[in-house]
């Protein structure tokens, strides 16, 4: 049995067969493509998620009143939940003795800033935060300085702002020490963030922060706003017992009952890793799934392709039996030129699924990542559909009888 022959054959059948082929290719193409492009964004979105988290340190953990990721109809039950306080954050403040690094936040989405007779886009991120938001959330500020507790406690008109937000409202301007305008509120600059990026299509630059106390007076809902406290820990060995004075205190301060649960979530980066390859599981199979369709029906087709070059091959096979090819060689011939064909379909699906997932990666401003493992699955999917798919017309082709395949017109 010569595996080059049976790949030449393959490609001959290509040649013979163009439109019934080409859709069959396209059906096999179409599948790996839905793998791969499925792959590459999963995989960068996990990257990135995950670096974030390695960004803020193992040593930070965040409450709140529901979970980042939630599924069912679990929302109802989140959503009874009383939202975390200012009054209750300082509470805890006063209350927990392992760390001072316990900060809170807020923020609301779509706002338009404004310094003279520039403005921003409607999409800039307004954040509430108190002096120590900056070290527990890992923000460092480029130029000029955070806030200190006097502009908290005092509710200064003051505010840190993020790149995108200067570009387009202090070109070529030093922004320190400037006014700009948010809902006629002005507030003076104090100063600016490093540049971050962008995550999921979503600029980390887009965003003006202020002092927590302004936020709440002035942008905050009175019912249902519910604060985001961060805190960090001293040192890594210390984050188990500093979670559990914090969780102590803070049903405390929320009046939990011994027997009730939480009213509130603990998030940790395990914790978010955890939710989150969840989801990525989730993602995973629906991927796999959709190109699994695609590729069962091209499967079918690959089985008609097989069948008719039997059909058309069947002199040939009489002859190669009558001069003394065994059973298993023709059988493993037909079967090496279906997975042949399975494999040119999967390699013009992967290069496609690559260049998609690239493009829609740039859409949303999201660092790629090669999916070398989904690469590797789709090529072994591939060859199991050529085995499964050829296996039928290759049994066919193994087992006709030479003499009655030589008389074959």
């Amino acid at each position: 049995m010569n595996i080059g022959e049976s790949i030449t054959q393959a490609f001959d059948s290509i040649r013979t067969n163009k439109l019934r082929t080409f859709l069959t290719l396209l059906s096999i193409a179409m599948g790996v493509f839905a793998l791969i492009a499925a792959g590459t964004i999963i995989t960068s979105f996990e990257k990135a998620v995950l670096k974030q988290l390695e960004d803020v340190g193992e040593t930070t953990f965040w409450i709140k009143r529901e979970p980042a990721i939630q599924t069912g109809h679990t929302w109802y039950k989140y959503r009874k939940r009383k939202p975390i306080t200012f009054r209750e954050w300082k509470e805890l403040k006063k209350m927990t003795n392992s760390t001072n690094l316990i900060s809170a936040h807020s923020f609301t989405s779509g706002m338009t800033i404004n310094a003279g007779n520039l403005s921003t886009d409607p999409d800039v991120f307004l954040v509430g935060a108190d002096n120590t938001f900056f070290i527990t959330n890992a923000i460092d500020v480029e130029i000029g300085r955070t806030f200190t507790e006097e502009d908290i406690d005092y509710n200064r008109n003051v505010a840190i702002i993020g790149n995108d937000v200067i570009v387009k409202i202090f070109p070529n301007t030093n922004p320190l020490g400037k006014e700009i305008i948010v809902k006629n509120q002005r507030y003076t600059v104090i100063g600016v963030m490093k540049t971050r990026g962008a995550m999921l299509g979503q600029s980390k630059d887009n965003m003006v922060i202020i002092p927590l106390t302004n936020f709440l007076k002035y942008f905050a809902s009175p019912w249902e706003e519910s604060l985001t406290i961060s805190v960090r820990a001293l040192d890594r060995t210390l984050i188990e017992s500093t979670m559990d004075e914090v969780i102590g205190n803070l049903r405390v301060v929320r009046n939990v009952k011994p027997w009730e649960e939480n009213t509130f979530e603990i998030e940790t980066n395990e914790t978010i890793s955890q939710q989150f390859g969840s989801f990525v599981n989730f993602l995973s199979i629906f991927g796999f799934l959709s190109g699994g369709f695609a590729l069962i029906a091209a499967g079918v087709g690959i089985m008609n392709i097989m069948l008719v070059a039997v059909k058309e091959r069947t002199r040939e096979i009489g002859i190669r039996k009558a001069v003394g090819a065994k059973k298993r060689w023709v059988l493993w011939q037909f079967i090496f030129e279906a997975i042949t064909l399975c494999q040119v379909g999967g390699i013009i699906g992967i290069i496609l699924g690559v260049v998609g997932g690239y493009l829609l990666g740039n859409a949303i401003k999201l660092p790629m990542y090669f999916p070398i493992s989904w690469i590797i699955l789709s090529v072994i999917v591939c060859t199991i559909l050529g085995i499964s798919f050829g296996a039928y017309p290759a049994y066919r082709a193994a087992n006709l009888d030479p003499i009655e395949a030589l008389r074959y017109e």
